[in-house]
């Protein structure tokens, strides 16, 4: 498997010319007039069209927030890199036009086969009422190997280093996989008595206790020992990119499995954004095409960090059991006594169930109940309980009060 890399690269190159055709063909489009309306280019067009879409990327999207609504008026939003890491940057969200200073909020995207832009119906969001940033983590075969390794301890303490960025008063919004680490991180913090704890802290839809309602997810995790999974998934990084010879997971494949698990429900995506394209439809169509631009854009994990993933998270669930330590040092989350602790749910979470991720207030032990709060979001799956309408309306709502009340 140390060579599939390649082998995926050498397809895609493969296929390359007839990409490009397919480019130059949807460009004559422009110059056939009333023509390129006919039903019969029309449906040529699409054919080439949803060729031409249905490929993977590998740099991520652009967050594409450039205004939002705050308070009464319409606010401009650039980004800003608040720190440059070699796995990831520290992204700030700035809005220069706003009068009054707004809590500050860190949000903890997945390293999961996606770029933190997944998240980005969460940021414009938040961005309503706070001062916003995010961990944007880069591609693992675009660090070249002189950056090191980058494992689960890594993760924690990057989480750690960009809260104390952020300075003290700040919140926590962590979002599906890295709940685990964000716990850990804050825990670590607040038994170091670090100024830059943050004073509340969301989870939402993570694995804190994977065996409280195990999902298709966990059976795939659980049901191959950890050494398979190093000799089956892991391969090394192509020559041409700047992290050549590094050992990933790479984003294709985790997509391919995402995508066996609904391979009916994308097929007739499909061919519905087909027929749309071919019917004229394109606003409609856009929708689906924006999806799968996203959906599409796929981020490589490094070999350690996956792999201590799948094996301390979901294997052993070492965090549940109270056996997690980072860097030698055993997480005590007895040790989290100021930070108030939201946690959220979907009824139809079919990655992370109802169960796994409220676990972590019987976990939390030194909280006192008034600083503890759950949200279960009714009639929403996984992506609804941090993206979409209900996101908007109401969880968001449920977060901004939590925030609100704490700072």
């Amino acid at each position: 498997m140390r060579m599939l890399y390649s082998g995926y690269q050498a397809w895609n190159d493969m296929l390359a010319p007839a990409r490009l055709g397919a480019e130059w063909a949807l460009g004559l489009r422009k110059t056939m007039g009333p023509m390129a309306e006919w039903a019969m280019p029309r449906r040529m067009f699409a054919l080439m069209d949803v060729f031409q879409g249905a490929k993977l990327t590998h740099k991520r999207p652009a967050y594409d927030i450039n205004r939002v609504q705050s308070g009464n008026a319409q606010v401009a939003v650039r980004e800003e890199v608040a720190l440059d890491m070699p796995f990831g940057n520290l992204l700030h969200f700035v809005k220069d036009d706003v009068a009054v200073d707004q809590p500050r909020v860190l949000v903890v995207a997945p390293m999961s086969g996606h770029f933190s832009t997944l998240l980005r119906n969460t940021v414009e969001t938040l961005l309503r009422d706070h001062d916003v940033y995010i961990t944007d983590w880069k591609n693992a075969r675009d660090v070249p190997l002189s950056a090191g390794r980058f494992g689960f301890d890594d993760y924690v303490d990057y989480v750690i280093r960009f809260l104390q960025e952020l300075g003290e008063g700040a919140h926590l919004v962590s979002v599906c996989q890295p709940c685990v680490p964000a716990m850990a991180a804050v825990a670590l913090m607040s038994e170091d008595q670090d100024k830059a704890t943050p004073r509340s802290m969301t989870l939402m839809g993570g694995p804190i206790d994977p065996n409280a309602a195990p999902t298709a997810v966990n059976d795939l995790a659980n049901e191959k020992p950890i050494k398979w999974f190093e000799e089956n998934l892991i391969s090394v990084v192509p020559f041409r990119y700047a992290g050549r010879g590094r050992e990933v997971y790479p984003g294709f494949l985790q997509l391919s499995a995402f995508v066996s698990m609904n391979m009916a429900r994308h097929g007739a995506q499909h061919r519905e954004l087909y027929q749309l394209l071919a019917d004229g439809k394109t606003e409609q169509a856009d929708k689906i095409k924006t999806f799968y631009e996203e959906y599409f854009a796929v981020h490589d994990m490094t070999k350690e960090f996956y792999l201590e993933t799948v094996d301390m998270v979901f294997q052993r669930t070492l965090l549940a059991k109270g056996e997690l330590t980072v860097r030698g040092r055993k997480i005590d989350l007895g040790a989290i006594r100021k930070t108030a602790l939201l946690t959220v749910e979907g009824e139809r979470d079919d990655v992370c169930a109802v169960g796994q991720t409220s676990a972590a207030h019987a976990l939390c032990t030194g909280l006192r109940p008034h600083l503890k709060r759950h949200h279960l979001q009714p009639g929403v799956g996984h992506y609804g309980v941090f993206s979409g309408s209900k996101w908007e309306k109401q969880v968001y709502p449920q977060v901004r009060n939590m925030i609100l009340a704490m700072n």
